[in-house]
Formats: structure tokens, C-alpha cells, sequence
């Protein structure tokens, strides 16, 4: 027989893309045959923005990249209205998919039998479908495996009166699912946070979905190290830690770093970082949704000049955030190389929304965080950071929401101060993220066994 072949299916945004973008370079590298399926415009932002485009558009670093239509127009980078999609839209496409690769493969026109369905965790239904065709099933969790125990944890937080049956919370209060586990406040729920009932009703039958089709999984993989969240790993013993995914394989061709990327990285920051003085610059970024208003990102501006330390900010979409600076001590960049900008020996902090990529980005170089998170699992991640693994801070807001400018000075100051107890502590969190991920550690041992079972079937 040929080559294993997996189909992997992310969520449609950026967060999700790049990690499952990561471990199919890793099966790639293993002489799997991989087909990544995107949303159409997810796909042709990621083709749009290679900087070395290949000979052909649709086979990038060994993998197939293929689109199916997700329904939306505008309202895509609204995370209700796309989990909507997601819940009512793409699973008629991607059954429709495997269908005609099914068909082009019995009738000889190209193609391989589909050895593996590997899809985001909070796509259950693509476990399903893959069920249908008695295609083997893996799901990958790209965030923290706490937000995937919460998650599994609903039906005993709805008997426990903690929330409605609706994912609305009845009580406001912080709780801690095992000893161990951050604290988690029940108005800041994963699917709670968007203070939109919509958002609120598709993400928490999404949520519900998934714990039903994630049942009868082969795998379920978790982007995240056994160290850093043991009491969430041992409270529920399937999952499997494999992360961070990013690190699997360390040899990355020029040109297809940004591979999984919506929007072209700019390189240039780089060579500025070249040329500032070791952990003395300020590393600004928040993800791929803009979130803050205008009032806070003045602030926050204001803030960074205060601390007169060079600072490199991301602002990815729209517009420029308000900064009046005068020296060149700052660049505002739309989209950077983040991997290699948080390794860059320059970066002193990271002032982050806590996105998981971005938080295993800082831990695996031992980066101490000042935290600004705002929806979804962000505030699970923020509680790892500042109370559990205590390498960051978070900010105090005003009376009206707003994170002042002498807070974000007091904030910094604090966190790069030359005695250094947040960097001593991120260096050790990262001596063990690294432990994981190389021979003989438990993240580099479960890929092994993954890798090792795609091909069985083969062999």
C-alpha cells in the first residue's frame, strides 16, 4: 500500500490554523501525505500571504492545502456568527469533500485513501462525518487542556447551580475545578465572555456537540505540556499531551515559516530587534481580533512611552494603534514573525491578550507576561500565568474599565526590574517545556506513538 494519508480540518481562525498547520508539517516530515482544509478565505489569505509563493498554489512544504465555503460574507471575524457557520454550514461541505476524494480515489483519477480524520477538537461533528466513511478519528486541542475540562465539566456545573442550562451564570464567583487547576470565574466562561446571547447560545452547543462526538475519538490530543497542567491532565486521562507542536520539528525552510499565516509577517522587525540592547524591548501583540477601543489604546500608548523602553508593537488588523511617539524607540508592525521574534534575545516581556499560541510562544522562551486577555479562554490562561506558573501580571483597571497609563508604567517596570524573579521563574517553565520535546520526553514520546499508529494501518 502507499503512504498514510490524514485529512486535518482546523476551526476557521488564526489561532486554531497555525498549531494544526504545525503538526501537519510535523506528519509531513514523517512521510505522511497531508490534506489541510481551510475555509475558502481562509485559504487564499494563507496563499496571498507566502512570501515565496510555490510552483503550485495547493501543495505548500509537502502538504495539500484544499478550501470548501464557509457561508459567511462579512461577519466572519465575529466569533459568534462564525461559530455559527462552523455548528450549521461546514459539516455538509466537508462530508461533501471527503465524498469526491473517496470517489476520485475508487475510480483511479489520483489520491489516496484518507487513513485519518485529525480535526480541531471543537469540530466534533467532523468526527462524525469521518465516522460515517469508517475513517479513523483524531481531535487536537490547540488550547490549554483546562479549557477542554471545563468544557467536558458543563453538566456538572449546570447540577452544581453554577449555570443556566444555556451556559448563562447563575452565580458570579471563582472556582477551581481540581486542586491544582487555575481559578476560573463563571462570568468569564469560555462561551460567556462575549456578552452577546447569540455568541453565547453557538458556542455553548458547540461546546455541547463536541463532548458527545469527541467520545468515540481514536485520539485526543492537547497542544499543551503534562508539567504545566498535570491536575488538569490527571482529571481526564484521555487526553493526550503533544505540545507545544511548535517546537516538533526545529528545521523550518525560508519561506515557509509563515506557512498557516492570514497575513505577510514583516521580516524587517528583525533586523530593529538586531539592534537593541538584550531583554530591554517591550513585545506588544494581541492576536488576530482587534478588541480594544480607542480610550484604552491611548492609554496603553501613553503607558509604553512612559516607560521610555523600546517597544515593537502588532497591531494585525485595521487600524494603526494612536501612538505619538517621537523617538524611533518604537515600530508598529501589522503582522510579525512571532516564533522568532519572542526567541530573539532583545524581548524583555510580552504584553499579551494570552491566546494559547501566543502563551506557549512566550513560555518556550522563558518570557515573563504582562496579561490583557479579553474573551474565550484567554482568562484561563491568564490565571496559569499570574497565579499558577506566576512568570506574569495582570493590569488593574479604572473605574471605567480602562487600564491607565501609570498602571501599564507600574506594570512594566515591575515585571523587567534587573533582580528578575519573573524571568528566573519563566526560565525554569521553560527548562521543562523543553524537557517535553526532546527524546524520551513525554510530548515527543506521545507524537512518536501517534506517527507509529497512522502508519499501522499501512504497513
Amino acid at each position: 500500500m502507499g503512504r498514510p494519508h490524514v485529512m486535518v480540518i482546523p476551526y476557521p481562525a488564526q489561532g486554531h490554523v497555525l498549531p494544526l498547520m504545525s503538526f501537519s508539517r510535523y506528519l509531513a516530515s514523517q512521510g505522511i501525505q497531508v490534506t489541510f482544509v481551510n475555509t475558502e478565505f481562509n485559504h487564499n489569505r494563507i496563499i496571498t500571504s507566502l512570501s515565496k509563493p510555490s510552483q503550485d498554489d495547493h501543495v505548500v512544504d509537502g502538504i495539500k492545502l484544499v478550501s470548501i465555503p464557509d457561508g459567511l460574507d462579512e461577519e466572519r471575524n465575529v466569533p459568534g456568527k462564525l461559530s455559527g457557520s462552523v455548528l450549521h454550514f461546514l459539516p455538509t461541505k466537508v462530508e461533501e469533500l471527503i465524498k469526491t476524494m473517496i470517489s476520485e480515489t475508487s475510480s483511479g483519477c489520483g489520491g489516496a485513501v484518507i487513513s485519518c480524520v485529525v480535526a480541531d477538537q471543537s469540530l466534533g461533528w467532523a468526527m462524525e462525518v469521518a465516522a460515517k466513511f469508517g475513517i479513523r478519528r483524531a481531535a487536537f486541542c490547540p488550547a490549554a487542556a483546562a479549557s477542554m475540562v471545563l468544557g467536558f465539566s458543563i453538566q456538572k456545573l449546570v447540577d452544581d447551580g453554577l449555570i443556566d442550562y444555556d451556559g448563562t451564570p447563575k452565580v458570579n464567583k471563582a472556582i477551581q475545578l481540581s486542586p491544582g487547576m487555575p481559578e476560573m470565574e463563571t462570568d468569564k466562561f469560555v462561551w460567556v465572555c462575549l456578552k452577546n446571547k447569540d455568541s453565547q447560545r453557538n458556542i455553548f452547543n458547540l461546546m455541547l456537540q463536541n463532548n458527545k462526538s469527541i467520545e468515540s475519538v481514536d485520539w485526543l490530543l492537547c497542544n499543551s505540556v503534562f508539567e504545566l497542567e498535570t491536575a488538569a491532565f490527571e482529571m481526564s486521562p484521555k487526553i493526550v499531551p503533544i505540545g507545544p507542536i511548535g517546537l516538533a520539528h526545529h528545521s523550518l525552510e525560508e519561506g515557509a515559516k509563515s506557512l498557516g499565516s492570514f497575513l505577510p509577517e514583516d521580516r524587517d522587525c528583525l533586523d530593529w530587534l538586531d539592534q537593541q540592547i538584550p531583554g530591554s524591548v517591550i513585545y506588544v501583540a494581541f492576536g488576530s481580533f482587534e478588541f480594544m477601543g480607542k480610550a484604552q489604546l491611548d492609554e496603553l500608548a501613553a503607558g509604553l512611552e512612559l516607560t521610555k523602553r523600546p517597544v515593537l508593537w502588532v497591531t494585525s488588523y485595521g487600524h494603526q494603534p494612536p501612538i505619538r511617539f517621537e523617538s524611533d524607540q518604537v515600530i508598529v508592525v501589522r503582522w510579525a514573525p512571532q516564533r522568532e521574534v519572542l526567541s530573539h534575545r532583545a524581548i524583555g516581556c510580552f504584553v499579551s491578550h494570552c491566546g494559547w499560541n501566543s502563551t506557549l510562544e512566550g513560555v518556550q522562551n522563558g518570557i515573563p507576561f504582562l496579561c490583557i486577555p479579553y474573551f474565550a479562554d484567554q482568562f484561563i490562561n491568564k490565571a496559569y500565568i499570574c497565579d499558577v506558573w506566576k512568570i506574569g501580571l495582570g493590569f488593574e483597571q479604572d473605574e471605567g474599565g480602562v487600564i491607565s497609563r501609570l498602571e501599564v508604567k507600574t506594570k512594566i517596570d515591575e515585571i523587567m526590574r534587573d533582580n528578575g524573579e519573573f524571568k528566573k521563574r519563566a526560565i525554569k517553565i521553560r527548562e521543562i517545556v523543553m524537557k517535553n520535546v526532546v527524546k524520551d520526553g513525554i510530548s515527543y514520546e506521545n507524537l512518536n506513538k501517534f506517527v507509529n499508529w497512522i502508519k499501522s494501518e499501512v504497513n
